[in-house]
């Protein structure tokens, strides 16, 4: 297997777009200190976490009961990651001293054998390791670990690395084919990436080993989690799970098996994750090309347009080939973000740009949607179509919300969130010693080595709005090395020129490599954005007949405050232009499509034309609630 490409480290990267900023600088801004309160139980009307005060019980500092989910303490762990993640891009003192208090709590809360989890040491301190597959205590495991790894390599302190190596210790010994140990993987993935991260920075090649354990045991025979629940005194700790199949947990067959995306999704993007890393860290060829055929399947026949995963509002789970429905689908916010981090991983194994084009259209689509402007509400489901009047509680569409909520009882995306835009910066650039991989057109500055020497680079560009871009770039004392430059799926016309010459390259799996030795250079970049209809596969019947409008990475839809009600009566001729029209005041900055159309009316045959405007579905309910719809009826 060819050396992989690496991420730089955050603080090598500074943001600064037009786009991105209204996410990501509203993370410190709001949405770190409103979570926080969230956390606290201190927002009226918001539901309660319980997070915090169940870590003070746990130390004995709080008198009551253990609240919340089973798996809430992570909820404490991916905001500590935010605030990793944001302590790199912008320093904040009294921030940093807020999470060291947590981490102090989080210590405190600590057994002496390392084991860390609130429920089990409060709700039922006898079931430690007695419900693998509902638990979550290795989920939780998993998240408080990469929370520790990204404080440490963000601050040097140590204090929550050492407690999570500790927990991290007891879970190999606990854990294996050895005599005593338990032979059976968690029912919720997680903690299998998080140990390679934990071994990643500490070298200690147990992690990684223990890593590879639980991928490697899940879904052989006997098959321990199917076990587990035929045991005396068995006890489900939700109803909903009592029937569920191996598959919802990607434990139906050993994973060199698995050739579909199945089951849970955010559960399932998590494992590959993990199968993607050890693939690359044991130069194991079976097990990516497995990961290949998976992801195949899941991007090309169980994915949405909008980067939306798990379809089903049951379960949060795939269910089949093309099974795609627009009003009832579920693709939460937390799948799409593991999507991404499954891509990225994919393209720095594979060097493939096409890995990149779906990462982008989950990150500017789903996960983009998955938080209001404000900073203080989130979607959990991502419909592709809302008609808000039969968005009701307890029928088949009571999973779907026509407004961002405050806050969740099952609350992961609002965390997931903070820790992906605060931790933007990983997806710009991949590395090796040999190359530069530009993968997104975020404008931003950036400083690494390359060669021996000081590679300093400042991307200029106003993507989405045009495909222009600059790249200067500063490598003297670099020596020879590539510049590669993604090529989008849908640039038309692609073209680099340096200090305004044409410049020629060598075209490898969609990235436009250029080799030589650099030193202080423009490069610029200019590729056409088309706003076009397209149409689904015919096999996703939910889109026969339709057509949905894109432009560039970003999906598009209609919303009532546009565009009237009854969206469903707009009938569309494919073919009719689409008028551009950028608005600065529109949503921090949007780029709306305008096109003629037809709606019908109340007579037979009756139509009247109208004039209709699209938005960018990432950007949808951010002005007042309303219809949306993303595919429109067709007039071909």
């Amino acid at each position: 297997m060819k050396h992989i490409l690496n991420p730089l480290p955050l603080r090598a990267v500074q943001i600064d777009d037009a786009y991105w900023n209204r996410y990501i600088q509203l993370i410190p801004e709001v949405v770190l200190p409103y979570q926080w309160e969230i956390l606290n139980d201190r927002v009226p009307g918001a539901a309660p976490s319980h997070a915090l005060s169940n870590f003070r019980i746990a130390a004995g500092e709080q008198e009551g009961q253990r609240r919340g989910t089973v798996f809430v303490d992570t909820d404490i762990a991916k905001w500590l990651e935010a605030v990793a993640y944001s302590l790199a891009i912008r320093p904040d003192p009294d921030l940093e001293q807020r999470a060291d208090e947590v981490i102090d709590l989080i210590v405190r809360a600590q057994k002496e054998d390392g084991y860390l989890n609130t429920y089990y040491t409060l709700a039922e301190p006898e079931g430690r390791w007695g419900n693998l597959s509902e638990g979550h205590e290795l989920y939780c495991a998993g998240h408080m670990i990469e929370a520790a790894v990204a404080y440490f390599q963000i601050t040097g302190k140590r204090k929550l690395l050492d407690a999570m190596c500790r927990f991290a210790d007891l879970i190999c010994s606990v854990f294996g084919y050895g005599e005593n140990q338990i032979p059976g993987c968690p029912g919720h993935p997680e903690i299998e990436l998080a140990l390679i991260r934990l071994y990643k920075v500490t070298d200690d090649p147990k992690y990684l080993e223990q890593a590879r354990f639980f991928v490697d045991v899940r879904g052989k025979q006997p098959n321990y989690l199917e076990e587990e629940r035929k045991r005396p005194g068995f006890r489900h700790l939700s109803n909903d799970l009592e029937k569920f199949d191996m598959a919802y947990m990607q434990a139906h067959l050993p994973v060199l098996e698995q050739c579909k995306a199945e089951g849970h999704a955010v559960r399932a993007v998590y494992l590959y994750c993990a199968m993607a890393d050890l693939a690359v860290l044991y130069d194991d060829e079976r097990l990516l090309k497995q990961c290949r055929v998976i992801w195949d399947n899941m991007a090309g026949k169980r994915m949405y347009i909008t980067g939306g995963i798990g379809s089903s509002g049951i379960l949060e789970r795939f269910t089949v080939d093309y099974d795609l429905p627009n009003d009832i689908n579920y693709s939460e916010t937390c799948a799409s973000i593991g999507l991404a981090l499954f891509g990225l991983r994919m393209s720095r194994a594979t060097r493939d740009a096409g890995y990149i084009d779906v990462v982008e259209r989950a990150l500017y689509n789903t996960v983009r949607a998955g938080i209001q402007l404000t900073g203080d509400r989130y979607f959990y489901v991502n419909p592709l179509e809302v008609w808000t009047a039969d968005c009701m509680p307890f029928t088949s569409r009571g999973h779907v919300k026509p407004v961002r909520q405050p806050w969740f009882d099952v609350a992961c995306c609002p965390t997931n969130i903070a820790r992906t835009f605060t931790g933007f910066g990983q997806y710009v650039y991949s590395v090796d010693r040999e190359a530069l991989y530009v993968n997104l057109y975020v404008q931003n500055s950036m400083e690494t080595e390359m060669g021996g020497g000081a590679l300093k680079v400042c991307l200029n560009t106003d993507f989405p709005k045009s495909g222009s871009a600059t790249i200067k770039v500063d490598a003297k004392g670099c020596g020879e090395f590539s510049i590669c430059i993604r090529v989008p799926e849908y640039a038309e016309g692609f073209e680099v020129t340096l200090d305004g010459q044409p410049l020629q390259g060598e075209m490898r799996n969609r990235y436009y490599c250029v080799k030589r030795e650099w030193g202080e250079e423009l490069l610029e970049i200019r590729f056409g954005i088309k706003a076009r209809f397209v149409t689904a596969d015919p096999l996703v019947i939910s889109d026969i007949g339709r057509v949905a409008l894109i432009r560039g990475p970003e999906v598009y839809c209609l919303e009532e405050v546009d565009n009237g009600g009854l969206l469903e009566a707009v009938v569309v001729d494919p073919a009719t232009g689409v008028r551009e029209k950028w608005d600065d005041g529109l949503m921090g900055g949007t780029m709306a499509l305008e096109f003629d159309a037809k709606r019908r009316t109340g007579a037979p045959g009756g139509y009247e034309p109208v004039t209709l405007t699209a938005v960018p579905y990432g950007s949808w309910c951010n002005r007042q609630p309303g219809e949306m719809k993303v595919w429109m009826q067709s007039a071909r």
